[in-house]
């Protein structure tokens, strides 16, 4: 995702004494949401092969969420800006739902530099979490800026609070109802928040998110990945207590081991009230080979939801269709829109890498 210099881990949370005690919640996904926030991709994003394919999905995935609500897109200059426009006028987008801003960006994974929306005291508010790029694989200098130059435009109807612990929003998942589901792999990193411990995080997501219970995944993995595990590229909590989650059922894949252990894993997790959870298998599909000769980090798990509708990435695969039905049994009042994510891909990200909603009252 777009290599260059490192940028330094920052030492400590001397923010945190300045938070709350007020009451919060993370909603779920699948709640009512005013928009959805994504960055048009450019070249300096170290994009591979051909950087129209990459914008002909951005179209798509705006043209499906346009129609039932708001797009919030995020450009790097004027230039950037009016080629959007006349790309997504070429392809009858509703415009009208659809707010372009300026803002410089390092590259477009919102869903781990963008705000993340909660309740607090009934009342709509953003946090906005520090971002090193994954643990400093990448430059992240603007990317970590991205949510106060917007807030600087005046875009969000609703308080934005700035903290200083790293996180990104593809590591965690929350059910709505007071548990967040993340890996150790990704947030016990020394190269994002020091040397903290399980424990110390653990109490940090209570606080911030006001969670009562957070379920760690010490398995899990999906070669080509670069975020160290992120939860969504793994497992995601959907409505009526069900998770879907990434399976392979390929013994000679590489991505067999972990995934049976994860698998394990979410079949002996319980629920806060002691109950088991309801568990949807999306078996990855077969193995893709990118530009690079690398392998592809290819998952349907992450989808996005969006109001009424589930974006799903396809992989040009026959498990497309099996992806599609799972999907729609999972979301019964959803239309499933299938989209090829093969393009994006190539850089290690997915649809739910691309986006980040925005919970109802957080826009003008």
């Amino acid at each position: 995702m777009n290599p260059t210099a490192q940028r330094p881990v920052t030492p400590g949370l001397e923010g945190e004494r300045e938070l709350t005690a007020a009451t919060r919640r993370l909603p779920a996904e699948w709640e009512p949401q005013d928009g959805l926030m994504l960055a048009w991709p450019h070249p300096a994003n170290g994009w591979q092969g051909d950087i129209a394919a990459v914008e002909t999905v951005f179209v798509e995935l705006i043209h499906a969420t346009a129609q039932r609500q708001r797009v919030l897109l995020v450009c790097k200059d004027e230039v950037l800006r009016a080629h959007a426009t006349q790309l997504l006028q070429n392809a009858n987008v509703a415009l009208a739902n659809c707010t372009l801003r300026i803002a410089a960006t390092n590259d477009v994974w919102v869903r781990d530099t963008g705000p993340i929306g909660i309740i607090e005291n009934g009342t709509p508010k953003l946090l906005d979490f520090r971002f090193n790029a994954w643990g400093g694989k990448y430059n992240a200098s603007d990317d970590d800026q991205i949510n106060t130059r917007l807030q600087q435009q005046n875009v969000f109807a609703c308080d934005m609070q700035s903290l200083p612990l790293i996180l990104e929003g593809g590591s965690i998942e929350s059910n709505g109802k007071g548990t967040l589901l993340t890996t150790q792999s990704c947030l016990l990193t020394p190269t994002r928040n020091g040397c903290y411990d399980q424990r110390r995080i653990e109490d940090l997501l209570k606080h911030f998110f006001g969670v009562d219970t957070v379920r760690w995944l010490r398995h899990g993995h999906i070669e080509g990945d670069d975020t160290d595990g992120h939860i969504d590229t793994l497992a995601r909590f959907c409505p009526n207590d069900v998770i879907a989650y990434a399976s392979c059922d390929d013994k000679k894949d590489v991505n067999y081991t972990e995934l049976a252990a994860m698998q394990t894993e979410l079949q002996t997790m319980t629920q806060a009230n002691g109950s088991p959870y309801h568990l949807v298998a999306l078996p990855i599909p077969s193995a893709k080979i990118g530009l690079a000769g690398q392998r592809l980090a290819c998952t349907y798990v992450n989808f996005m939801i969006i109001n009424d509708a589930i974006l799903c990435p396809l992989y040009n695969d026959p498990m497309d269709a099996y992806a599609i039905k799972q999907l729609q049994m999972i979301f019964p009042q959803h239309e499933i829109i299938g989209i090829n994510a093969l393009p994006v891909v190539e850089q290690c990200g997915s649809f739910h890498c691309l986006c980040m909603q925005l919970t109802q009252g957080t826009l003008k």
